[in-house]
């Protein structure tokens, strides 16, 4: 591709001319000696095949051409100080749309804090919320389709979609603890805490996939089979089926807490404990750029609350 005969920099020299009425003048406008200037120009002179000052005297006065130059200045250096404008706004005021995926608890805790939080702290951020469970969102992740994927996991869960992760930063949030939850005439609803070993001839209520495969696992490693009477991801439905007492379910304490349990059900501390892991993924280096890493530090800020004081002194980023 050919050079083009005329350049920002040729611009500015002849619009400081016009400015100051000299060579001197606008090489001292412009921070540059006046030979360096001079030369510049005999250049830019070459390459257009036409004089853009004349030496009038002692002084140089625009030629024709160099007057359609000035004329057209202040039209170019305008939209190169805007885009220089809005180049600044997107970099270093942190301004622009993060795209981020989260599991339905997260929707009605995590999410509307965290969107709250930030127009408080970074009004320029805007968030594009979706809500998905970690199977669906990590995909959308890999794909493009958004920014960060806030997930979760269970211990040694076999379909962990964490597991085949590539080319990400995972950043431990905090630890959801599951309870269980039984209906009023259970025979264990009195007590604190509940062995799940104590539940292997109850009727159970399943969750999402991951919770189901969960709940099958944990049972499993007792050498019990959970026998699943219903499944349905709507923890209101859960807990109306529960209520109406043809099951007892296991939920994260997270989707507990914008629910007030129905009459006629409790929920309890189970053993073993299984606690699921709750955090947020991006695309590796996504972080360098200002409105993830804005989002991301805000979402871990406003979850440091729920993760034991050690968790919080340890926790970094790791690497997959």
């Amino acid at each position: 591709m050919d050079s083009p005969r005329l350049d920002l920099h040729t611009v500015r020299i002849v619009r400081a001319i016009a400015d100051h009425g000299s060579i001197t003048a606008a090489a001292e406008a412009l921070g540059y000696s006046q030979p360096a200037l001079s030369q510049h120009l005999r250049r830019a002179e070459a390459r257009l095949g036409a004089p853009l000052v004349l030496r009038v005297g002692r002084g140089v006065r625009l030629s024709e051409p160099g007057r359609v130059v000035a004329r057209h200045s202040a039209t170019v250096l305008a939209a190169l100080a805007a885009a220089e404008d809005e180049l600044t706004h997107l970099v270093d005021a942190t301004a622009g749309t993060v795209r981020v995926a989260a599991f339905p608890s997260a929707s009605s805790t995590i999410v509307p804090t965290l969107i709250a939080r930030l127009a408080g702290s970074h009004p320029c951020v805007r968030v594009a919320y979706t809500e998905a469970e970690p199977p669906e969102a990590l995909p959308m992740l890999a794909d493009g389709s958004i920014d960060i994927a806030i997930t979760f996991s269970y211990p040694g869960d076999a379909a962990d979609p964490h597991a085949d992760l590539a080319g990400a930063s995972v950043v431990p949030l905090f630890d959801d603890p599951v309870a269980v939850i039984l209906p009023a005439e259970h025979r264990l609803a009195h007590a604190g805490t509940v062995r799940l070993s104590d539940l292997a001839e109850d009727a159970w209520i399943a969750g999402c996939p991951l919770c189901r495969g969960h709940l099958l696992a944990a049972c499993g490693a007792l050498g019990m089979t959970p026998r699943i009477a219903h499944a349905t991801d709507n923890s209101v439905a859960v807990l109306g089926l529960v209520a109406a007492g043809v099951g007892v379910a296991l939920q994260p304490r997270l989707a507990l807490e914008p629910l007030e349990l129905p009459a006629g059900t409790s929920a309890h501390d189970v053993l073993p404990p299984s606690d699921r892991s709750v955090r947020a993924v991006t695309v590796r280096g996504a972080t360098a750029v200002p409105t993830v890493g804005a989002v991301l530090a805000t979402l871990c800020e406003l979850t440091a609350p729920r993760r034991p004081q050690d968790s919080q002194r340890s926790r970094a980023s790791r690497q997959v």
